[in-house]
């Protein structure tokens, strides 16, 4: 049997395929860039423009003027080629692809890294440049070396306080950032049935940042269930028999609340062993944990009571900042006193909307704590939304489950 990245793109892996793109995307920051490779390819027409989608998320709205000149220009391309688009609020790229667009065993392209979250719904998803992007709008293909796979099988439930972003940074911690480099990680083994579609994203999320290529689950009845919600009938994915390149077993009743510490998202320490650092600022959002699930976490911890830090929330797509209305939860955030920004990427990119101050300690639930992402002289520890919650409570990194 072969791994599913060797189904996906029909060749044994460390083979060199040229293949046909089911989707690819940019967002505001590299779609500009691809634009500028496309003008100077002196290319016309797209080799399917409904196969290639325009989703502004990273700087909006614009935070000045150059900016929005650039975004000005390649919303025009946009409409010119009839390409698929979103614009502000409408929410974070990979978000929006994972709300009905990405399906089981297409091959998924976009101008970002963390494309590989779609590989949560058995889609060969991975990070495109701009330059390839660019190419790829022209032709409609790109080429491949074929990953070798590394298994990572879980086993158990997450218990207790634990969530999904935990075992996150738990894989990562043990593959380390660069233990996965051109790899394909394989989600699989009896635990997968207990994550939820929410949960697998965010897992597939931080897959590059093990340097993975892609980071992919097998399509199951939990991916069909979702996928039925936006009207399409998707087919099963079976694993079988696989040569794995090395495996990592996780029994996940034995994960607990972790906390990446800044600069490395590798260096992973207990929640416990840390708490107590002051905060001056937690930020809830992101393509790692935006998402509806998230949010009302987040918001049952804080509801009735008052966070002692500012605290930024941004919903990853408007469909969950509409849930999210329309629940409740988001009445229960502002009067906890949290501040709701657009959908979108917010703070993460360290580009407008929660930019840290020289000195200034953030809790977020994104996925790169790397030195001066958020800002200059900032300092970024991970997070699951259950931690981002008691820390919003405390002013400090606190515990889930206790506050103070």
């Amino acid at each position: 049997m072969t791994t599913l990245s060797e189904r996906i793109l029909g060749a044994p892996e460390g083979s060199y395929v040229d293949c046909q793109v089911d989707r690819a995307y940019v967002h505001d920051g590299t779609g500009v860039l691809a634009l500028e490779a496309w003008n100077a390819m002196q290319a016309r027409m797209l080799a399917r423009n409904d196969r290639c989608y325009v989703l502004f998320d990273h700087i909006v709205p614009a935070n000045n003027s150059v900016t929005a000149g650039l975004q000005a220009e390649l919303r025009r391309f946009a409409r010119e080629q009839g390409l698929p688009f979103t614009d502000v609020g409408e929410g974070v790229c990979h978000q929006v692809m994972g709300e009905g667009i990405a399906l089981p065993g297409e091959v998924v392209v976009g101008a970002d890294s963390h494309t590989c979250t779609l590989g949560a719904f058995g889609a060969f998803a991975t990070g495109v440049g701009a330059t390839d992007m660019a190419a790829i709008w022209a032709d409609g293909g790109t080429w491949f070396r074929v990953p070798e796979s590394i298994g990572v099988f879980l086993s158990g439930s997450l218990a207790g306080p634990a969530e999904a972003k935990d075992l996150a940074l738990t894989y990562v911690s043990r593959l380390s950032m660069d233990g996965a480099t051109y790899k394909a990680l394989e989600f699989v083994g009896d635990g997968v049935s207990s994550l939820s579609m929410d949960s697998r994203m965010t897992l597939s999320n931080l897959a590059v940042e093990t340097g993975a290529k892609a980071g992919l689950f097998y399509a199951d009845k939990e991916t069909c269930a979702y996928l039925r919600e936006f009207g399409h009938s998707a087919g099963l994915q079976v694993p079988g028999e696989c040569r794995y390149e090395r495996t990592l077993d996780i029994d996940m009743a034995d994960v607990v609340p972790v906390v990446a510490v800044p600069p490395r998202v590798d260096t992973v320490r207990p929640v416990e062993d840390v708490a107590g650092i002051p905060l001056d600022q937690v930020f809830l959002g992101t393509c790692t944990n935006g998402r509806y699930a998230d949010l009302e976490r987040f918001a049952r911890v804080v509801r009735g009571k008052k966070v002692r830090v500012r605290t930024l929330v941004a919903p990853a797509s408007r469909r969950v900042l509409s849930r999210a209305a329309g629940t409740g939860v988001l009445s229960w955030l502002v009067a906890a006193g949290c501040t709701i920004l657009p959908p979108g990427c917010g703070p993460c990119l360290g580009a407008h909307q929660g930019v840290l101050g020289e000195g200034e300690v953030c809790l977020s639930t994104a996925n790169r704590n790397f030195r001066n992402r958020m800002g200059v002289g900032g300092e970024i520890y991970l997070a699951s939304p259950a931690t981002a919650a008691a820390s919003a409570l405390s002013g400090a990194i606190a515990v889930p489950g206790v506050q103070g």
